[in-house]
């Protein structure tokens, strides 16, 4: 058994379980040595079904650990938990002759080589289901003296649970986001100052290994459009949400070198989740970049209907978008220029735009975000 000098050696151990959870199974070993006991184990139990799991433990036979999840933890004392923090032995929970008599003590206790226990609530968070400590005493009985020395254990014990509590919670939450980022089709790249990349979604990387519209240069993203990239390095050298907010005003249309079209655009973020830093690797914004593509019929219909084109409107739209301009659209429907330009005016009329960029624009809005 360690003494009471080695209690900053266990504390600091315990914060360190804190930060990585895995540490826990020789955190445990530390605190059933440092109170005086057989065996150690952090575990969960159903107030309701009062069905336990056991996290972490040590000194206890694995056999056994599944045998209190599977049967003994209904038949255990703590049927009515003690307040959060309050260190309590078998015999200040039940009658101790009655509760020798039981299944637990004969079955799971006394084969084990023990008697009593001293249990706490570390975690009552969730009501439900709160986290426990227990320390196994063997044969002999909880006295005073571990009592005491789990008592100097419990509030750092507590604290360390609740910070993988909250680390956990964070974790889920940037799991949950980069979920949706790598389901959305767009291309989404987080950018510092420099419009040096921070990070991308699985879209972006792909459109990074195309090389085409985009590309990363030294660490830097460089689009195909030498007007583009003079707007984006003067919106992210500025640092600032206003200038950030401003490009996000401007959709930047963009023509690959293959011919592809996509819409570019700009989102600054939050100084929350900068978090006020001002190192240089930090991201100051985010540039969304999605190809246009109103393939399928369905998306042709929305936008019919959305604007009230006719059949004949419907197509010269969409040929300008994916096609190029008058010439093109003529040549790629059978008609003559003529008439291509007399249906682009009447899309004009109908969207409320003058330019053929502005389609392209437009016609973004109606592009599939998720991955198909």
């Amino acid at each position: 058994m360690q003494g009471p000098r080695k209690l900053p050696d266990l504390v600091e151990s315990i914060y360190d379980a804190g930060l990585d959870p895995a540490l826990w199974n020789n955190v445990v070993t530390g605190i059933r040595d440092f109170v005086g006991g057989q065996a150690c184990g952090l575990f969960s139990k159903d107030s309701i079904s009062k069905f336990g799991v056991t996290h972490y433990y040590c000194g206890a036979d694995p056999h056994y650990i599944q045998l209190y999840s599977e049967t003994h933890s209904k038949f255990d004392p703590l049927t009515v938990l003690p307040p959060h923090g309050r260190i309590v032995s078998i015999p200040d929970l039940v009658d101790f002759d009655g509760y020798r008599r039981g299944r637990f003590y004969q079955e799971w206790m006394q084969p084990q080589g023990c008697s009593d226990a001293a249990n706490v609530v570390l975690d009552a968070s969730n009501a439900s289901c709160p986290v426990m400590m227990t320390v196994l005493s063997g044969r002999r009985m909880v006295d005073p003296a571990m009592k005491h020395r789990l008592s100097l254990i419990v509030p750092h014990a507590s604290r360390a649970l609740l910070i993988n509590r909250a680390i956990d919670s964070r974790l889920t939450l940037a799991t949950a986001l980069a979920d949706v980022l790598d389901n959305l089709a767009s291309g989404v790249f987080l950018l510092d100052a420099s419009c040096r990349m921070v990070h991308a979604n699985s879209a972006g990387h792909d459109l990074l290994a195309a090389a085409d519209v985009v590309r990363s240069v030294a660490g830097q993203l460089v689009t195909c459009s030498l007007e583009a990239n003079q707007m984006l390095r003067e919106a992210f050298a500025a640092r600032s949400e206003t200038a950030l907010l401003a490009a996000r005003g401007s959709a930047i249309p963009l023509l690959s070198p293959s011919g592809e079209r996509y819409v570019a655009h700009v989102l600054p973020l939050s100084s929350v989740l900068r978090n006020g830093s001002e190192r240089v690797a930090d991201a100051v914004g985010a540039l969304l970049l999605r190809k246009v593509s109103l393939q399928g019929q369905s998306y042709g219909e929305l936008v019919a209907r959305t604007f009230d084109l006719t059949p004949a409107e419907l197509r010269v739209f969409l040929s300008i978008v994916e096609v190029g301009g008058v010439p093109e659209t003529a040549a790629a429907l059978g008609i003559a220029e003529t008439t291509a330009k007399t249906h682009l005016h009447r899309v004009f009329a109908k969207t409320g735009v003058s330019r053929q960029a502005d389609l392209v624009k437009l016609a973004a809005g109606f592009a599939n975000p998720l991955v198909n």
